[in-house]
């Protein structure tokens, strides 16, 4: 069994930074994908960014320079440092953990909720 523990959110103003962690347990394979996804209310969930064991990152475009996502393996936790926030960034930010091969087990974090005011 896998479980998520996440922390790091919370209320910010515009321009300003938040680090947001999530430590997995458990059935953790050892190759594995890592990542950050985000819904704020009305829209659907948007991927924000992924990181491999390997280190491979992807982001999305909306993200790109003011977000830096980094993985510490032997402890099993992501992290993701938000720089430069906007009030657009609001959201449920909630982690996952997808195993590898795909379909060997996708797991996910509770949410945390980050809020950026004007």
């Amino acid at each position: 069994q896998v479980q998520l523990v996440e922390s790091g959110g919370g209320l910010v103003q515009a321009g300003g930074s938040l680090r947001l962690s999530c430590a997995a347990s458990g059935s953790i394979f050892s190759t594995n994908v890592m990542g950050w996804y985000r819904q704020a209310p009305g829209k659907q969930r948007e991927l924000v960014a992924t990181i491999t064991t390997g280190g491979s990152i992807n982001y999305a475009d909306s993200v790109k320079g003011r977000f830096t996502i980094s993985r510490d393996n032997a402890k099993n936790t992501v992290y993701l440092a938000m720089n430069s926030l906007k009030p657009e960034d609001t959201g449920v930010y909630r982690c996952n953990v997808q195993n590898v091969p795909i379909g060997r087990g996708t797991y996910w974090g509770q949410g945390t909720q980050v809020t950026v005011s004007s």
